[in-house]
This record gives C-alpha cells, structure tokens and sequence, in this order.
C-alpha cells in the first residue's frame, strides 16, 4: 500500500454516526472541544464554521470541512449571532434529523442551510503521527478538482441521512469516512498552510524526494535501508536528503523506520496470535532479541507486555519529536 494508506490503516480509523442539521434563519451553534477530527459538508446553504483561535471560514453549497485542532468551534449563518448550545440542540434529537429554526432575518424567505458531519477517530497510541501540524480548519471549495470527485458522496451522504433504510447507520459511517480520506488528500496539495505547503509527515509524504523514501519504507519494511539507499530513491545526494528528510518529518530516516517497523509490528502483535519470533522476522530483525530491544527502546514495553496491555494504554516513555508513540 501507499503510505497514507498504511497510516490509515494503523490508525485504525473509526468515523462515528454523522449528524444531519437542517436550519432557517439566523442561527449560531457553538460545540465544546473534540477527540481528534470533524469532518462534514454543506449540501444546501450556507455557514460559517469558526474554531477557537482560527479565521472564520465559509462554506457553501458542495463545500466540506474538516477540523482539526480539537478545540471548541462554532457553526454559524452568519458572524454577528449569539451562540446557542449546540450538544443542547442536538441532544433533543439526534441521532434523527436535527431541525433548529433561528432569529428572522428579516427576508421573506429566510432560507435553508442543511450541513451534514461527524467525528473520525483514530487509536491514541499513533494519533500524533497524522495529527500533528494539521490546519485547524480545512475548506475543500465547490469548484476545486476533489470536490467535484467528492460529489457522487455528498449525494449518497445526504439521501442516506434524509431518510432510514436498512444499513443506513453502516453507509453513513463509510461515507464519512471517504469525506475524511478526501479531505487529506485535499490537503497535500492545499493553501490552507501558513506558508503555502503542508508540514510535518502529511507535508513529507507530498513532497517529490521525501514522498518517495516515505514510499518505499513502507512498501518494503523489512529492508536494512541506509540513508544512502533511501537518498538513492530520493534522487538526491545523502546529505542533502537527511537534512530535508529530518526537517520535514522530526526525525532521521532510520529513526523513522525504525518506528514505523515497532508500530507496524505493534499493531500485529495486538490483531493476531502470532508468535514474536515470527513477527519479528517479518520486519527485518535478525532475532528475536534485537526485535524485543528494538520494541522496548521505542515504545519502553517488551512485545509481550504490549500485547497484554489494555487497548488505550499509553506505551511509549519518549517516543522524540512530531511522532509520539504517546497518547496525543
């Protein structure tokens, strides 16, 4: 798979059942903050979506959004509202339709904005590694290339949240997902950034030279890599490549294969009852015991632990910059 792919995959991404709110007039909701994402659209209308310490952003028929920061934001017709509690507005009837009818504006037709959205959740223990740098607020506009590759979804999203079918909930819950996944493309080649391009590990994974080494690391983990080996598949000279590579993604290459090796095997400790020796091989380690001091340099437990350890618990002492493998 592709790195992202990879990523996603061990994020063990889980997208809650989105909401559907259907609103006239002028009206305002503010939100408390939130685990990891916020993903959503606007199918009719129009709003303003505004997170704690972020520029308003607005949002139009087609559009989506995805928000990121986890901190209280609010939803909004317009920037001058006063606003309601919105978990008290959808308490009343979510997961049904949320109908919320605002101040008059004045207008004889006071028009109707119907948003669809949803939290995506990721495991803790590997959050950092897509989370970290992210926008606050993403806009996808109408008119951009992924928005129009988004339509066909936004069309199912929004006849699978009119109305119940049977599997409804499971289309719903996938549909978010893929507005998330598209919403991360979206990003690798957005001007959402401060500077006009991602940073962090989503920046790396764009960038020609980078996104290249990031590929085949995790096309073939088990590989003994030198940094001469992946600046060869950068097609840049070893010096010039560490330097980008470590500025880009917080940490050396082989520190980062050595992490992404411990998370992968991590993950198929925990999925399967595979032995440790036969794991380890898979990932390149020449014995068990270089796997097992491997693992624990990284994550601070030996396999064994890990895989009896509770899902949620924190497993890592000090994983180094941008990549915890720490609760984020």
């Amino acid at each position: 798979m592709d790195p992202l792919s990879d990523v996603l995959a061990l994020l063990d991404v889980r997208a809650a059942l989105p909401s559907r709110f259907e609103a006239t007039g002028r009206w305002a909701l503010r939100f408390e903050p939130y685990q990891h994402l916020k993903v959503g659209a606007v199918l009719e209308g129009h709003c303003w979506i505004s997170s704690e310490g972020s520029d308003p952003v607005h949002l139009r028929a087609g559009e989506c959004y995805l928000l990121a920061s986890g901190r209280s934001f609010t939803s909004a017709s317009d920037l001058d509202t006063e606003p309601a509690d919105g978990m008290a507005v959808f308490a009343r009837s979510w997961p049904d339709t949320v109908y919320h009818t605002g101040a008059p504006t004045g207008r004889d037709d006071p028009g109707r904005t119907v948003l669809v959205g949803g939290a995506v959740m990721f495991d803790d223990t590997t959050s950092m590694l897509l989370l970290d740098n992210l926008p606050s607020c993403v806009r996808i506009a109408a008119d951009s290339h992924r928005a129009t590759v988004l339509r066909p979804t936004l069309e199912l999203l929004g006849a699978e949240t009119s109305a119940d079918s049977p599997g409804s909930a499971t289309m719903r819950e996938q549909l978010t997902t893929v507005l998330f996944v598209q919403a991360l493309r979206t990003l690798l080649y957005s001007d959402a950034w401060a500077d006009g391009r991602p940073t962090g590990w989503l920046g790396a994974l764009g960038d020609q030279h980078v996104g290249a080494a990031l590929t085949v690391i995790h096309r073939e983990p088990s590989r003994r890599w030198t940094v001469a080996d992946l600046a060869a598949e950068a097609g840049m000279s070893r010096s010039g490549f560490a330097l980008r590579f470590r500025t880009q993604v917080g940490l050396t290459p082989l520190d980062y294969l050595a992490r992404w090796r411990v998370r992968s095997a991590a993950r198929a400790l925990r999925s399967t009852d595979r032995t440790v020796a036969s794991i380890a091989a898979e990932f390149g380690y020449a014995s068990e015991g270089a796997f097992s001091s491997a693992f624990k340099r990284v994550t601070g437990q030996a396999p064994t632990e890990h895989r009896r350890a509770p899902e949620g618990m924190p497993v890592s002492r000090g994983a180094g910059p941008r990549w915890s493998i720490r609760p984020a």
